[in-house]
């Protein structure tokens, strides 16, 4: 029988701070886009969310 470990180089400081990154990068393109002022960009927005089925409206 043979036990494999799993050793991780990042300690759980680092990986907390990039997943707030990513969530707030995640959190920018959700609700920056679905605001921005670009009549264009809006809705391109509004078309992708429909397309992931995101309830906008």
């Amino acid at each position: 029988m043979t036990t494999a470990t799993v050793s991780s180089s990042a300690s759980v400081s680092s990986r907390l701070g990039l997943a707030a990154l990513v969530f707030v990068m995640g959190a920018f393109l959700v609700f920056g886009t679905g605001f921005a002022a670009p009549q264009a960009l809006h809705d391109a927005a509004h078309d992708a969310r429909h397309a992931m089925s995101f309830p906008c409206h």
